[in-house]
């Protein structure tokens, strides 16, 4: 271990007297980490066997060089608990990043303990990695997350457990952390905040009280728990893993075979420009073989299997937010050069002018007559939806293709192509401006 947080000074002038043992603090027999990703907040859970005599006793506590919040350290035994006192935790005058425990002992031997504190510098982030079968009909999706320790102390053998929903805290950690006294300079005031809402004591103890609750729920060993519990969510990664200062480490969250998706290609020259841009999209819930807790943000890189010796194309890539459990999810992989759509106007006049009493024009139709070839070079059918936009709500348009009225300027055409193939359609659109807008909005009426 590069440094420990805990430990064991023989002399500290003026505090250990004739008759009081100091403890020796063994190693760690099992660390957990709760870390959340809306704060830079983490609650580590330590459980070891301390060696007490009976009467008084004293164990050292130093967090030098981590950013451990001295305010937040709280220990107590896992046994004979009605026979350990841990009366106190003081912080000696003169001396930094050193906490002292008075524990009152009627027995001598070793007792289980838990030491819980808050720290910051541990963080996490998920990413996704998805590949797609060869028709891309389903996909495996692979979920892991990248856990990063800047927290300035090692820990082995962790068990993670991340954290998603949001946390307020008035206090920074690593602040709190970086104090010469964790509760301000001896004999100065406990400073007072001002500002009407927060309460620190109150709400920083709140805090504290449901993170200790989440950590203590009960989990099953070399198990991927996620569980609900009021607005967070917790994801409890298998196994355990050793998480020096200064290093990532990725773990894998979830891994879901044949995960069934649906690839649509889309053109609308309004949004994309002329590139077709292809998306993928599939649900968070059980008919996606998904569903048992919400997904967590992130990025997701997709891939396509190509043959049967494991060979794989990358496809494209795209962030998503958190996807409650229920919720459907569109990703935009990025435009595309195999499908294309080639919309072309062949024909554009004027008719049926207006004029008011004056001779000036006051209305007049656009007649515009538009045919649009779709191209598809894979070697798998694909879907296209074509969404075309007008100037005006007033139109009305002629076509042998089948299409939806998206809104009042908007109609949307999809086409299902086979492999190697291509379509053509064509419309005719006329709009209606001035007074002919208004001898539409007439007819539209009757």
């Amino acid at each position: 271990m590069k440094r420990t947080t805990l430990l064991i000074i023989l002399a500290l002038g003026g505090i250990v007297h004739g008759k009081v043992d100091l403890v020796t603090l063994p190693t760690r027999d099992t660390v957990q980490l709760t870390i959340y990703n809306s704060a830079d907040l983490t609650l580590v859970r330590e459980s070891r066997a301390l060696t007490v005599k009976e009467g008084a006793n004293k164990l050292q506590f130093s967090w030098a060089n981590t950013l451990i919040d001295p305010t937040s350290l709280e220990m107590l035994p896992k046994a004979d608990a009605d026979k350990i006192d841990i009366s106190d935790l003081t912080y000696p005058p003169r001396v930094q990043n050193l906490g002292l425990w008075n524990v009152a002992s009627g027995i001598s031997g070793k007792v289980p303990v838990e030491i819980t504190y808050l720290t910051s510098g541990l963080s996490w982030r998920a990413f996704y990695m998805g590949t797609l079968t060869e028709d891309e009909k389903t996909m495996r999706l692979q979920g892991y997350v990248r856990v990063t320790n800047n927290s300035g102390e090692d820990y082995e053998n962790a068990q993670t457990r991340l954290i998603v929903g949001q946390v307020h805290i008035l206090d920074e950690i690593a602040e709190l952390a970086r104090r010469q006294y964790p509760y301000g300079r001896p004999g100065e005031p406990t400073p007072v905040p001002k500002t009407p809402e927060a309460q620190p004591a109150v709400e920083v103890q709140k805090e504290l009280r449901v993170q200790t609750l989440l950590a203590r729920m009960p989990e099953k060993p070399k198990e991927i728990k996620k569980e609900g519990l009021s607005e967070y969510f917790l994801y409890t990664i298998e196994g355990t893993e050793t998480i020096p200062t200064g290093w990532s480490k990725r773990l894998l969250s979830f891994d879901v075979n044949e995960v069934p998706v649906v690839n649509l290609y889309k053109f609308e020259q309004e949004r994309y420009g002329n590139a077709v841009v292809r998306f993928l999209s599939f649900k968070n819930d059980k008919d996606h073989k998904l569903g048992d807790t919400p997904i967590p943000g992130g990025l997701l890189k997709v891939y396509r299997g190509v043959g049967n010796e494991g060979n794989l194309s990358y496809t494209g890539q795209s962030s998503f937010k958190y996807i409650p459990v229920d919720e459907d999810v569109e990703l935009n992989l990025g435009a595309v050069a195999d499908v294309v759509v080639e919309p072309k106007l062949m024909d554009f006049k004027t008719d049926n002018y207006r004029f008011d009493p004056r001779r000036e024009i006051a209305g007049w139709d656009e007649i515009r007559t538009f045919t649009i070839e779709v191209r598809n070079t894979r070697d798998i059918p694909v879907k296209v939806e074509i969404k075309r936009n007008f100037n005006t709500p007033a139109w009305d348009m002629k076509t042998a293709a089948e299409f939806e009225k998206e809104d009042l300027d908007t109609v949307k055409f999809t086409l299902q192509l086979e492999p190697r193939s291509k379509q053509e359609f064509g419309y005719v659109l006329t709009t209606y401006h001035g007074a002919r807008q208004e001898d539409w909005t007439k007819s539209q009426n009757r």
